[in-house]
């Protein structure tokens, strides 16, 4: 069924229930990338290109600075029980809808700066993306960082992710590694004659549940690191002893570490638990909040809210591998009008 175009003279409410009605879980999100770029390509102050299904419109007015305004158009997987597609207001004038938090709501807010806003005093660079809520490699952003590094350049990016209006500095970095152990397989009328794998992951799982997150402060942010087991998988039957178990690890972690630092941490935490192998499966770096840089002390000072560090990972701004700006340090933070607690 064809979409209704994309209004952009819309208020930002209405137009985030617009953006909702079109489904968009990662991988389909070429309909919604479509719209968004005939829009864009409306607005004669804005030089738009594409890349894939991801968008990047610009201001080009010769100024000093320029900010990057960030913010990825895929959803999680569409609930189907009830549907949460299309959008609903309900009695208490709350909108429902998959991505009305993450992020659709900060793609609207986005498009109205970008439509009603059309001599800024910095540069701007509008980004919107594909693929964040799946595997990094997969990130749009990502994608064109490598492919057109210069569409990024910018001094200062925010990132319009759920934050309750506050303003975050920086992100965390995520390392997800595989953590497995072995054993022989027997059956279990006989299980003496075989080594249980699952078993032998028990060291893993205490040594998880014995960790003290660390909470270094970092330029005046204080952050929280997490390890956590996030899947277990094992066994081939129920009357089967398994030979091989696989603990899968997240492990968020302070941008005053490096990923060279983050995956030394983890294969050493767990170096006395009897890991058979260890596998780094999926890996982005953390970005520093850079608060004290001109155009982020001055983006703080108009919007009057006190400073916070960012929990999230992955989707930095600054991360070269999830990539807006790689060819820069530009700070990162993160803003959004909308629920942190909902998304």
């Amino acid at each position: 069924m064809p979409h209704t175009p994309l209004d952009l003279t819309l208020d930002a409410a209405e137009l985030t229930a617009r953006l909702v009605d079109f489904p968009s879980p990662s991988g389909s999100e070429k309909d919604l990338a479509d719209a968004i770029e005939t829009a864009l390509r409306g607005l004669s102050h804005l030089t738009v290109d594409r890349y894939g299904n991801n968008v990047v419109a610009r201001t080009d007015l010769g100024r000093a600075e320029r900010v990057v305004l960030a913010g990825h158009i895929d959803t999680v997987p569409i609930a189907d029980n009830p549907p949460n597609v299309p959008s609903r207001l309900d009695e208490d004038g709350v909108l429902w809808g998959c991505g009305t938090c993450d992020m659709k709501s900060g793609v609207a807010v986005q498009l109205r700066i970008a439509q009603t806003v059309t001599e800024p005093n910095r540069d701007l660079t509008f980004v919107f993306y594909d693929n964040e809520e799946v595997a990094a490699h997969l990130n749009g952003l990502g994608h064109v960082a490598e492919a057109h590094p210069d569409w990024l350049a910018g001094d200062f990016a925010v990132l319009l992710e759920p934050t309750d209006g506050q303003v975050e500095g920086g992100c965390q970095g995520t390392l997800r590694v595989l953590l497995k152990t072995k054993g022989v397989r027997a059956h279990s009328a006989r299980a003496w004659m075989g080594a249980n794998a699952i078993h032998a992951a028990g060291p893993i799982l205490a040594k998880l549940a014995a960790y003290e997150p660390r909470k270094p402060v970092v330029e005046g942010l204080e952050f929280h690191e997490g390890l956590n087991a996030v899947r277990i998988e094992g066994g081939v039957a129920t009357n089967v002893i398994p030979d091989e178990c696989t603990v899968t690890v997240n492990f968020r972690y302070a941008p005053d570490r490096t990923e060279e630092e983050a995956v030394a941490f983890v294969r050493d935490y767990f170096a006395d638990c009897g890991v058979d192998e260890f596998i780094v499966d999926d890996h982005t770096g953390p970005a520093r909040p850079g608060l004290t840089h001109p155009a982020a002390a001055a983006f703080m000072a108009a919007s009057a809210a006190r400073p916070a560090p960012s929990s999230a990972g992955r989707t930095c701004p600054a991360s070269a591998r999830s990539g807006c700006p790689p060819s820069t340090s530009a700070p990162v933070t993160r803003c959004s009008p909308t629920r942190s607690t909902s998304a």
